[in-house]
């Protein structure tokens, strides 16, 4: 590995917002770039996303942090990727949509049925 050609590409998808992180050979940051996402709160106690906006805020700070730092995507070893605990998503097969707003790990829309 050629020191400063090579980067580590980290990514936290967490419940507020999506971070990405580039690092050198080092471990030194040389990029970093966050975008919030937006919680929705359809009734009381239930927590819902936007697939969609989930999958933009990892685009969108994938694609800054590349361009801040000058980093070409060839350039990245490795990727790791953090994620919001058990926030479930369906999609649709056929057309690899959201069949509805992922369901929140914090989300209490279930705690009936499995209190049971």
């Amino acid at each position: 590995m050629t020191a400063g050609l090579h980067r580590v590409l980290a990514i936290d998808q967490g419940t507020t917002g999506t971070t990405a992180l580039l690092l050198d050979v080092n471990g030194q940051v040389v990029g970093q770039a966050s975008r919030e996402i937006t919680q929705f709160y359809p009734l009381p106690g239930w927590v819902e996303h936007d697939p969609n906006e989930i999958w933009d805020s990892c685009l969108s700070v994938i694609s800054e942090v590349l361009q801040t730092s000058g980093t070409a995507p060839a350039q990245i070893d490795s990727i790791g990727i953090t994620n919001q605990r058990e926030t479930t998503v369906v999609w649709e097969r056929e057309t690899g949509r959201p069949v509805s707003n992922a369901i929140v790990w914090q989300c209490r829309r279930t705690a009936p049925l499995c209190a049971t």
